[in-house]
């Protein structure tokens, strides 16, 4: 499925990013209330970070991903769960039933989508009482290896941002008018990651490609000779995991 933003080239790469920490899905769920054999909807579910940890919890989960390399790559890694399938859609077209999951999750996708049109999918897809969610990972700026590869990122892009991905989502999901109030998780994860697989996960960075244009290339060049100099076999990458969710009106 075409879409604005095209992931095919980053599908393979973003097999290296961080999985979600565990302590914050396991809140995530508690609050929610789902529990085995509920039904989850899993939006923009990439090459399957989130997926894979909602099958885990022996939910019944349809995974939601508009591009074909990614989707591909996501079905192969859940390929050993009989709970989770597949289909093309996106965050504002699932093509999915109405008023079945009591859960809809935005793993690291949100904010790729309409947000308030997401919402009202959302809200169409859940049962009564049922919970949305979006989440990311967020690396810890303040960490010295992760300070210096910003500084390196701002000095070729001096205007670069993290767009809405950093953002506080509380309003825009309040302002759909939709949901009750908003409860905001936050737990930190650690991920233990070889120099090369941290340098190829940076070839998945979806944002810092678009805003580096055909910089692109060199930043992660840039990035790579820093860490190749740091004479490490592997990094410690400290991250949170940031988690918003609400309950359906």
């Amino acid at each position: 499925m075409k879409t604005e933003w095209d992931y095919t080239g980053l599908a393979d790469a973003y097999l290296e990013r961080p999985d979600y920490s565990q302590v914050a899905i396991d809140a995530m769920l508690k609050i929610s209330q789902v529990k085995k054999n509920d039904k989850v909807c899993d939006i923009g579910a990439g090459v399957a970070h989130l997926t894979l940890m909602l099958g885990a919890k022996e939910l019944q989960v349809t995974a939601v991903e508009p591009n074909d390399a990614m989707r591909k790559n996501g079905i192969k890694r859940t390929a050993s769960f009989k709970n989770i399938n597949w289909f093309e859609g996106t965050g504002e077209v699932t093509g999915q039933p109405s008023g079945q999951y009591s859960l809809v999750t935005f793993g690291s996708s949100f904010n790729v989508c309409d947000r308030q049109k997401a919402l009202t999918e959302t809200a169409r897809l859940l049962v009564k009482n049922g919970w949305f969610a979006c989440m990311w990972n967020h690396r810890d700026l303040n960490d010295p290896i992760q300070a210096e590869i910003e500084l390196i990122i701002k000095s070729l892009i001096p205007d670069y941002g993290y767009g809405t991905r950093r953002e506080e989502q509380s309003q825009i999901i309040e302002l759909s008018d939709l949901f009750d109030s908003v409860i905001h998780l936050d737990a930190k994860v650690i991920h233990q990651q070889t120099v090369d697989k941290c340098i190829e996960a940076w070839r998945s960075h979806a944002t810092l490609e678009r805003q580096a244009g055909d910089k692109f290339l060199k930043v992660v060049d840039s990035i790579s000779s820093y860490l190749r100099g740091l004479n490490m076999e592997s990094i410690s990458i400290p991250y949170s995991t940031n988690i918003w969710m609400a309950q359906l009106k």
